[in-house]
């Protein structure tokens, strides 16, 4: 196997995933970052009802998200999860803060994944300016993380938003949460069931 810039491209994932694929599920930690809103009304979609053709249409109102969210970077692996890091109010996420979200990841394996830093971790996570930029680079490095190259224009290879994130938001829906607390408390209910 042959690592350039600690990382991982293509070919060499494919040829580590089939040598031991259980091992290779076990070193990979995903991460990435999303909204969460203290109301989120269902969907056009979630809310359709089944009704007869002559029937009249039903009336629908337009509906926003509440102006109370937060942004959630969530750490995670196939047995659970590893970090919750909220951005403080009035934050700019940007490389400088991913790159202190990379060490708190650092430490939170070490704190509950006992070995796992030296077997090797494979963090995944998007293409995203933060994640590439040259100061989260060099704590992935600091870190001794090994970077999963994630192909550009394949959002169906992002865990966190092709399966995490959906079920969370899907479990939040149509609930209004007082305040900031009663959020974060209801997302790590759900990401710890």
């Amino acid at each position: 196997m042959i690592v350039r810039d600690a990382s991982l491209h293509l070919r060499e994932i494919v040829d580590v995933f089939e040598c031991d694929p259980v091992k290779f599920v076990r070193q990979i930690v995903t991460g990435d970052e999303t909204w969460v809103h203290h109301l989120d009304p269902e969907s056009k979609v979630e809310s359709m009802q089944w009704r007869h053709a002559s029937s009249p249409p039903p009336r629908k109102f337009r509906t926003l998200p509440s102006a109370g969210k937060l942004m959630a970077t969530i750490f995670w692996i196939s047995k659970g999860l590893l970090l919750i890091d909220y951005l403080p109010p009035n934050s700019t996420m940007n490389g400088q803060y991913y790159a202190s979200l990379l060490l708190k990841l650092c430490d939170a394996i070490k704190e509950k994944r006992r070995g796992m830093l030296t077997q090797g971790v494979w963090l995944l996570h998007d293409n995203a300016p933060v994640h590439k930029s040259m100061i989260a680079q060099e704590a992935v490095r600091d870190c001794g993380f090994v970077q999963l190259d994630h192909p550009a224009y394949s959002p169906d290879l992002a865990p966190s938003d092709y399966f995490l994130f959906c079920n969370l938001k899907s479990h939040l829906r149509g609930v209004r949460y007082p305040d900031d607390e009663a959020l974060k408390e209801a997302v790590k209910e759900w990401l710890e069931g």
